[in-house]
């Protein structure tokens, strides 16, 4: 692991922990040429491939799906934490399915699912660009199913 200050490549583990939900080891470094401590996570790289409404494929992405959380709940009183634990958990329940292809449409559910428990406007806000409505019929139909 290089220093992100001063990139040498001479670095060594102070400490190791494992995290609750996922299959992560977080781990604290020191810099041996100049010091500097700073923090690594090792996940595991076994691939989920993501099959797109357009065709494609593409392996799964947990920032592209962090990036969607915070908009959807932006200028919301919700931690980070709390939105890292919604993709570890769903990341957790694809990771214990027997295939390793997923479409855009399931984890979309699965994350409008979570996210009706953690905060409705954020799930309107997240259904709206998901679900794509065309007009405000589909949006107060979605309105509905909430209350």
């Amino acid at each position: 692991m290089r220093c992100p200050k001063c990139g040498g490549g001479d670095t060594r583990v102070i400490d190791s922990r494992t995290q609750e939900v996922t299959n992560a080891i977080k781990r604290r470094r020191e810099c041996r040429a100049c010091g500097y401590r700073f923090t690594t996570f090792e996940r595991c790289e076994d691939p989920i491939e993501v099959l797109k409404s357009d065709g494609t494929t593409q392996p799964f992405d947990r920032n592209k799906l962090l990036v969607g959380l915070m908009r959807a709940t932006s200028k919301r009183d919700i931690d980070l934490s709390v939105l890292n634990g919604l993709i570890d958990d769903i990341e957790h329940e694809l990771r214990g399915r027997t295939f390793t292809a997923v479409t855009s449409h399931d984890i979309g559910d699965m994350v409008l699912k979570r996210l009706e428990k953690i905060d409705k406007v954020a799930y309107i806000r997240f259904a709206s660009v998901y679900r794509d409505f065309k007009d405000i019929e589909e949006f107060l139909e979605e309105l509905d199913k909430l209350r």
